[in-house]
């Protein structure tokens, strides 16, 4: 690939204020193929105002809508050469916790230098070449500080199960992870459509993105786990305030959920793989019911919740999402680029914004490490990506 494919971006702001002008025009957001995807109006959201992740303390004052029009620049390589890298997290003293989904190892990576270096492997990690299965998401225990847990995501030959960790660097290298704490096991499992992403809430309670597995009809029953967001305690609990007394299930009606974050007034929002058609950004209501596998995309069917974005899936198959600088900023697979998504309040502010489309092959996950600062892992090293020398890398980005 050239230097000029390596740097030029999808979305000019002529192209941006063209869709725009279609959202003006009242076209409707099930286009062609190659249509830019479109906000969806304010009555195709969930509620007027969203709600905060219970028992937080609330939303905060409305900030202002985000400006239609931003900008995403690389300004450094973290690292290179990383393996299958899955789930993501930043350590108190600015070093990485990196996951790899293959093998269930867990590496550091000095984010001054770029070395990396073996934690320790998170036993019983099962993966089938060319499977979806494996270590995927981890997250840092609220209370890290004080009892250095990290929890994990990943798969085992019977299902998927939340497991915690505790970290503990004055070990040797490739031995600093205790055993597995298991807190949640159960999860159905199945060659793809694992979910995968946990990340806990400004509540304090962790989330959990599961997949229906490919068994579709899972993501519709309330005795599953699978195909749904999943809320719990740091014990693996169902909180008393869920939406169901003793039930994990937050929210029910997902095909694949690979994307969890949190807002500036605390909604939640999560991105989802479509089939064939749509892919979504749904903001969460506890509750709530989110169409799969009876509805994919805007249907404004009654008793179901509509995307508040969708894309073709050949734009984006979404994976990892994050919050910076008034907007979601989302991964894509398929779809190789990095969408911004500006917010005004529970809707979009303008048209999404494609950065980096094909630059870097395909994107997994993004954390946001501070307000214009993001991380992006590439996923080209997956079996389904085309990798260069130095993949899979993690990209530092700077994003306004």
């Amino acid at each position: 690939m050239s230097a000029a494919n390596r740097t030029r971006t999808l979305t000019t702001a002529a192209a941006l204020a063209a869709a725009a002008a279609l959202v003006l025009g009242g076209c409707s957001s099930s286009g062609g193929k190659g249509m830019p995807m479109l906000p969806l109006p304010s009555s195709a959201t969930p509620s007027a105002t969203g709600s905060a992740a219970p028992g937080s303390a609330g939303p905060s004052a409305v900030p202002s809508a985000a400006p239609a029009v931003g900008t995403a620049k690389v300004t450094g390589t973290v690292a290179n050469r990383l393996a299958q890298p899955w789930g993501l997290a930043q350590l108190p003293d600015g070093s990485l916790l990196v996951a790899s989904r293959d093998s269930g190892r867990i590496s550091r990576i000095d984010a001054a230098k770029g070395a990396v270096t073996l934690v320790g492997t998170v036993p019983g990690v099962f993966h089938t070449q060319g499977g979806e299965q494996g270590l995927l998401g981890i997250a840092l225990s609220p209370d890290y500080g004080s009892d250095h847990l990290v929890y994990a995501y990943f798969t085992t030959e019977s299902d998927n199960r939340v497991a915690r960790l505790l970290y503990d660097p004055s070990r040797p290298r490739g031995e600093q992870l205790g055993a597995p704490d298991t807190i949640l096991r159960g999860i159905p499992m199945g060659t793809i459509h694992n979910g995968g992403r946990i990340a806990f809430g400004p509540d304090g309670m962790l989330y959990a993105g599961t997949g229906e597995t490919g068994q579709r009809g899972l993501a519709q029953q309330m005795s599953s786990l699978a195909g749904k967001i999943l809320r719990m305690t740091p014990d693996g609990q169902p909180p008393k305030d869920n939406p169901t007394a003793g039930s994990l299930v937050y929210s029910p009606g997902h095909r694949n959920v690979q994307g969890l974050t949190w807002d500036a007034q605390g909604h939640l929002w999560a991105s989802e793989f479509g089939q064939d058609t749509w892919d979504e950004l749904n903001l969460i209501e506890p509750g709530a019911n989110y169409g799969w596998p009876v509805v994919e995309g805007v249907a404004h069917r009654a008793g179901y919740v509509d995307p508040v974005v969708q894309w073709h899936t050949g734009q984006a198959s979404p994976s990892g999402i994050a919050y910076a600088a008034g907007s979601l900023w989302m991964a894509s697979l398929r779809g190789e680029r990095l969408w911004r998504i500006p917010l005004d309040g529970t809707k979009a502010a303008a048209p999404p914004q494609a950065f980096f489309a094909s630059a870097y092959g395909r994107l997994r996950t993004v954390v946001a490490v501070d307000e214009h600062t993001l991380l992006v892992a590439t996923s080209n090293t997956d079996g389904r990506g085309a990798p260069s020398g130095a993949d899979d890398r993690l990209l530092r980005v700077a994003v306004t």
